[in-house]
C-alpha cells in the first residue's frame, strides 16, 4: 500500500507500497527488549554509546543492527534526532551569507541523518512487528513529529532563503537534477503552508498535530480490531472445504492464542477473505465475512469510526486554511492527475464498464447457486457478498475446468521468489542474488539477500518478510531501511513485506495466484528502490507522486505470467515437474475471469476515498456508515454483492498510510503499467535491451523530472487507456 510518511530529508516523502492483487493480505522482536520505552525526558541523557541509532551502522550497506536494537532505543533517538535536525535547520535559516543552492537546498538535504536513520527502522517495525511499548511510542511521537515537520516548513527565515534561490533558479546554470530539487522542495514548502500568515501557521500547526495523533490512534485501533476480529471456530466440521494446510494453519493460530481445541481464521486487511473461496459451510462464510466487514465497528475501544469522521473534517478545515476548496484539491497539486475533476473523470470511464461486467458475472454465479441448490434439493438463495468467492470458484471450475487447489502445488514460496521474481530481474536487468544469513533481522521469518548488478558489483540489500502475524499490519508493502543518495554516500537497503498464511511446521508455503502477483508487485517497487541513482535523497528512488509510484510495481506484475518466467518457477513442490501445459492453457483462458468484480471493488474504494476527501470545511462531521452508503449509491457502484475493497472504517491507505485522495493511483498506474507492457511487447518483450532501457529511463530516475515527461520520453507517446480496458476485461481486444 504505498504507505507514505512525512520524514525529513527536506521533508521528502518515502514509500511503503501496498499490493493491489485481489487478495492482499506473533513472534517477539528477535533482539528487542519488552521493557517500556523510556520517557521522552530521558532522551538528552541517553548515552549515545548505548544506543545503536546514534552512530551509523557498521554492517554492510549500513543495515540496521537488529541484534543490538531494543524497544527503549527508539524514543530517545527520535527525540534527539528531531533536536539535532532543528539545530541544523536553524543554522541554515540564520546563515549570514547570501542564500545559495549549496548553503540552502543542499544543506537541507544533509540534515536529519539521525532522525531519518531511526525513523526508517521505527516505521518498519511498528508496521511489521510491533508491540505495546512501540505503539505507545508511536502515539506519543506522532504529534511531535508533525510539529517538527511544521517547525521546518513554517520557518519564515528558512523559507525566505528557499524563495530567494527559487526566484534565481533560471540564472544559476545548475544541472537538471539540481534544478528539479529546487522545484520539488519549494513546492513542498508552499503546499505545507510556508506562505501563510503567522496566525494561520499557528492554526495549521494545531490541525497537523491533531491529524497526526488521530492517524496513530487509527493505526493502533485497527491493528487490534483486526486481531480481535478473527473468527474463532469451535467445530472442525464448520471448516469443511478448507485444505489440510489451511486447517492446520487455523489450528496453529488458535494455539498461538492459547485457544486449544479451537481454530482461528485470522483476518486479512481487505474486505473479502481468501478462505471464503473454499469454505462450503454458508454460515461459516457469512460469519467470516461479517467479522471482516465489522472488525472496526463493534462499538468498543477499537471502533475507528469517530476517529475517521474527525480526520475527514479536520482535513477539510486544513484545505480551506491553505486556500483550497477541499483536501483532494490541495493534495493532488503535485500528482500526475493534478485535480479531483481529472481523477473522477478517469474513474467514471471505468465504473460503468466494471459494474456491467460484475453484473454479468453475478448472473453466472446465481445460476451456479440455483443449480447446486437444486441438486441438493434445497431452496435456492440470493447471492450475497460472502457467497461470491466460493461460487465464483465453482463457475471457474465449470467454465474453465480450473480451481486454485490444482495450481497451488506449483507455487511454492521460495521457488516463486528465486526462480520467478529473481529470475525475471536477472533476465531483464542482469541482477543476481545471494542470501545473507549473517545480517541480523527483526523476526526469524525475515530473509536477507545481497543484490549484485549486471557487472557483478554489489548493489544493495533486500529483506523479505512474507508471513502474517498478529502484530503486523495487513497488506503488503515496500520501503527502505537505507535510502540511496550519492550526496550522502548511501546504497539502498530495501524490504518487501506481505501477509501470506504461514504454513504449519514442516509444511510447504504454497501460494495462491494472487499471492504470486503480490510478490512480483512488491519487488517491482523494490526494483524502483534498488536502481535509484540520484544525488539527492529527496528525489531518490520511490520518492515520486503516488500516481506514478505504483507504475513500476504494477508493471512488474506482468512478468509473473510471461511464458519464459512462468515455466521457470511453476513447478510441483514435491516432484519439481513443470506445470502441465494443459493446466497452463487453462490459466491463460481464465485470465479475465472475475475481472468485473475485481475492478468494481477497486473503483468503489477509490471513489469512496475521493468522496471523503472532497468534503468542504462548512459540512458537518459525517456519520461514517451513512456517508459511505450514500457515496457508493451516488457513484453507481453500490452493488450489494460487490462491497468496496475497503470499508471506510478499515481503509488504512487513506487514513494513515498517505493515500488520502490518492487511492485512485492504483487504477491510474494500471493504465501506465498496461500501456508500458504493450510497449515492451512491441519491442520483443522480455529482453535485456528492453530491461536496460526501462531501467535507464524510468527505474533509475526517481523524481528527477516531471513524471509525465519521463514516461513519454521512454514510451514515445502519452499513455493510452486502451490496453488497460482490454487487459482488465472491460473491452474486447481488437482483432488482429
Amino acid at each position: 500500500m504505498p504507505r507514505f510518511r512525512v520524514l525529513v530529508i527536506a521533508m521528502s516523502v518515502a514509500l511503503a507500497a501496498c499490493s493491489q492483487s485481489h487478495n492482499e493480505t506473533s513472534n517477539a522482536l528477535a533482539a528487542s527488549s519488552s521493557a517500556p520505552a523510556k520517557a521522552s525526558t530521558t532522551a538528552a541523557t541517553e548515552a549515545p554509546a548505548s544506543n545503536p541509532f546514534f552512530t551509523a551502522s557498521t554492517l554492510p550497506y549500513q543495515a540496521p543492527p537488529f541484534d543490538k536494537i531494543k524497544d527503549g532505543d527508539y524514543q530517545p533517538a527520535i527525540e534527539e534526532g528531531m533536536k539535532q535536525q532543528l539545530d541544523e535547520v536553524e543554522k541554515i535559516a540564520n546563515n549570514p551569507e547570501p542564500p545559495t543552492f549549496e548553503n540552502t537546498y543542499v544543506a537541507l538535504e544533509k540534515t536529519g541523518v539521525l532522525l531519518n536513520r531511526v525513523m526508517a527502522v521505527f516505521n518498519a517495525i511498528t508496521a511489521a512487528n510491533t508491540d505495546d511499548a512501540l505503539q505507545k511510542v508511536q502515539e506519543e511521537e506522532a504529534p511531535k513529529l508533525a510539529a517538527h515537520a511544521d517547525a521546518i516548513h513554517l520557518n519564515s527565515k528558512l523559507f525566505q532563503r528557499i524563495q530567494t534561490v527559487y526566484d534565481q533558479r533560471d540564472s544559476l546554470k545548475l544541472d537538471a537534477e539540481s534544478q528539479r530539487l529546487i522545484d520539488v522542495v519549494y513546492r513542498q514548502f508552499v503546499m505545507a503552508g510556508a506562505k501563510l500568515s503567522d496566525a494561520d501557521k499557528a492554526k495549521l500547526k494545531d490541525y497537523n498535530k491533531e491529524d497526526a495523533a488521530l492517524q496513530a490512534q487509527f493505526n493502533n485501533k485497527l491493528l487490534a480490531a483486526a486481531k480481535n476480529g478473527a473468527l474463532v471456530v469451535d467445530d472442525k466440521s464448520k471448516l469443511a472445504g478448507l485444505s489440510d494446510e489451511d486447517v492446520a494453519a487455523a489450528e496453529q493460530a488458535a494455539k498461538d492464542r492459547h485457544l486449544d481445541g479451537k481454530w482461528v481464521l485470522t483476518l486479512q486487511n481487505t474486505t473479502q477473505q481468501p478462505l471464503l473461496q473454499d469454505l462450503t459451510d454458508r454460515d461459516t462464510r457469512k460469519a467470516l465475512f461479517e467479522a471482516s466487514w465489522t472488525r472496526a465497528e463493534k462499538g468498543d475501544a477499537n471502533d475507528t469510526r469517530d476517529v475517521i469522521e474527525r480526520i475527514a473534517q479536520l482535513r477539510a478545515q486544513e484545505a480551506k486554511l491553505l486556500g483550497f476548496p477541499n483536501y483532494a484539491a490541495w493534495t493532488l497539486q503535485d500528482q500526475m492527475a493534478k485535480t479531483p475533476e481529472t481523477v473522477m473523470s478517469f474513474m467514471e470511464k471505468l465504473a460503468p464498464a466494471a459494474v456491467a461486467r460484475a453484473k454479468m458475472e453475478a448472473a453466472d454465479i446465481q445460476k451456479q447457486i440455483d443449480k447446486d441448490q437444486a441438486a441438493l434439493k434445497q431452496p435456492t438463495f440470493k447471492l450475497e457478498p460472502w457467497d461470491w468467492e466460493h461460487y465464483a470458484e465453482e463457475v471457474r471450475k465449470a467454465k474453465y475446468d480450473l480451481d486454485e487447489s490444482q495450481i497451488k502445488p506449483y507455487f511454492e514460496l521460495d521457488n516463486v521468489l528465486q526462480n520467478g521474481v529473481f529470475y525475471a530481474a536477472n533476465q531483464l536487468y542482469g541482477l543476481t542474488f545471494k542470501e545473507r544469513k549473517d545480517i541480523p533481522v527483526y523476526n526469524p521469518d525475515v530473509r536477507v539477500f545481497e543484490v549484485f548488478d549486471k557487472d557483478g558489483k554489489s548493489l544493495a540489500l533486500a529483506y523479505f518478510d512474507y508471513f502474517k502475524r498478529d502484530n503486523k499490519n495487513g497488506g503488503a508493502w515496500m520501503d527502505n531501511f537505507v535510502q540511496q543518495s550519492k550526496l550522502l554516500g548511501t546504497k539502498p537497503v530495501i524490504y518487501n513485506v506481505a501477509n501470506f498464511t504461514k504454513p504449519a511446521p514442516g509444511q510447504p508455503a504454497l501460494l495462491s495466484t494472487d499471492d504470486v502477483v503480490t510478490m512480483f508487485h512488491e519487488f517491482g517497487h523494490g526494483l524502483h528502490g534498488l536502481f535509484a541513482d540520484e544525488q539527492y535523497p529527496t528525489l531518490s528512488g520511490t520518492q515520486t507522486a503516488r500516481d506514478f509510484v505504483e507504475f513500476p510495481s504494477q508493471f512488474n506484475e506482468h512478468w509473473a505470467f510471461d511464458p519464459k518466467v512462468f515455466a521457470n518457477y511453476a513447478k510441483n513442490y514435491k516432484t519439481n515437474e513443470p506445470m502441465p501445459q494443459e493446466l497452463v492453457e487453462k490459466i491463460k483462458k481464465a485470465q479475465l475471469f472475475n475481472k468485473g468484480y475485481d475492478m468494481t471493488e477497486l473503483v468503489a474504494a477509490a471513489m469512496l476515498d475521493m468522496n471523503w476527501h472532497t468534503l468542504t470545511a462548512d459540512q458537518p462531521k459525517q456519520d461514517a456508515d451513512a456517508f459511505e452508503a450514500a457515496a457508493l449509491k451516488k457513484d453507481g457502484v453500490d452493488l450489494s454483492y460487490v462491497p468496496p475493497r475497503y470499508r471506510s472504517s478499515y481503509f488504512l491507505h487513506i487514513w494513515s498510510n498517505g493515500y488520502s485522495a490518492g487511492y485512485y493511483a492504483y487504477l491510474w498506474t494500471q493504465m501506465l503499467a498496461d500501456d508500458a507492457f504493450e510497449g515492451f511487447k512491441e519491442k520483443g518483450g522480455l529482453t535485456r535491451e528492453n530491461g536496460d532501457r526501462f531501467r535507464a529511463m524510468i527505474l533509475s530516475r526517481g523524481n528527477t523530472e516531471e513524471l509525465a515527461k519521463l514516461y513519454k520520453d521512454w514510451r514515445g507517446q502519452d499513455p493510452s487507456i486502451e490496453p488497460m480496458l482490454v487487459h482488465r476485461g472491460l473491452k474486447q481486444a481488437p482483432k488482429q
